[in-house]
């Protein structure tokens, strides 16, 4: 039985066998969907049944280990075909400040579980690097439920310049939801809508000028919503990129993600800092957002000389 490699997020869980260039075959929700008894009712005391959402993954780490035992016994044994009784081995990727306790219960599941004949976790900073043929840089994985700034070294985090924050795209598909309103009070907009929204029209202004501009005046767009209501965005848009720039737009008392990958840089000997600047990578499904966020780069070099102050 070969070896798998699992990515649960907040959001979505990545599985696929550890095959070189090759997509993972396995892209779900990790949301699940449980049907629980709520009572009785009715003359016969018929029971009464609700669907519950569950999440077994929470700001990237595991909260729900019932949940999460159904989920990779879904993944394992359904989408990934393997056998009960011939169980492989599996990588598994964990984000930064994972405790210690929570890496211990995942190897006592896997191990007593799912019998499985090994396995690993490796943080998820270290795994990027190596995608891009790296083993030293500095990673920024914007996720569903946090962000992680993470220098590596020889493929090494080196923990003390670590960041993680718990902002992410669940936070600004709030953010937008909250925005939207106010533009269209008289539309109703579910979670599943706004999502979408966010997913297709939001991006960054290419400065903080340029945003302070889209605040002033925008050009709206249409879009039509499945039940037909009809909904404007204009500088709603923009507002969701530059709340990684600003987090202050949604009530967080904290440095934009540019000044924080500086300040975790400076932290690191400073003979690296080059090398760390020249191998940053963006990951996490929030960094496919158009315009400012991919020329995060380009923003680097404008603070190099800011990283060496710090």
């Amino acid at each position: 039985m070969e070896a798998a490699v699992i990515d649960a997020g907040s959001q979505l869980l990545k599985a696929g066998s550890a095959v070189p260039d090759q997509a993972p075959p396995m892209i779900i929700p990790s949301q699940m969907i449980r049907v629980v008894e709520d009572g009785t009712s009715g003359d016969n005391n018929e029971s009464v049944f609700e669907d519950v959402t569950v999440d077994p993954v929470v700001r990237g780490h595991i909260r729900n280990w019932d949940a999460m035992e159904d989920l990779l016994q879904y993944v394992l044994y359904g989408g990934l075909d393997w056998e009960e009784g011939n169980e492989g081995q599996i990588l598994f990727t964990e984000p930064l400040c994972t405790p210690k306790a929570v890496r211990e219960q995942l190897v006592q599941l896997m191990f007593e579980t799912f019998n499985v004949s090994g396995f690993y976790a490796s943080e998820q900073a270290v795994l990027s690097l190596y995608a891009v043929g790296r083993i030293s840089g500095c990673t920024v994985d914007i996720g569903h439920g946090k962000i992680d700034i993470a220098p590596v070294l020889e493929g090494a985090v080196q923990h003390i310049a670590s960041r993680r924050y718990e902002i992410g795209g669940v936070d600004l598909t709030k953010l937008l939801a909250q925005e939207l309103g106010k533009s269209n009070p008289l539309v109703n907009l579910n979670a599943s809508d706004v999502e979408m929204l966010k997913v297709k029209y939001s991006c960054c202004a290419e400065d903080e000028l340029a945003y302070e501009k889209t605040q002033r005046s925008s050009d709206e767009e249409e879009h039509t919503l499945p039940d037909g209501q009809v909904i404007r965005i204009g500088r709603e848009k923009y507002t969701v990129g530059e709340a990684l720039f600003q987090p202050s737009i949604l009530g967080i008392e904290a440095h934009g993600i540019v000044e924080q990958l500086a300040r975790s840089i400076s932290i690191v000997s400073s003979e690296n800092h080059r090398q760390l600047l020249e191998n940053t990578v963006l990951c996490g499904g929030i960094t496919s957002m158009p315009e400012r966020i991919c020329c995060l780069g380009w923003l680097i070099d404008c603070y190099t000389d800011a990283c060496c102050r710090f």
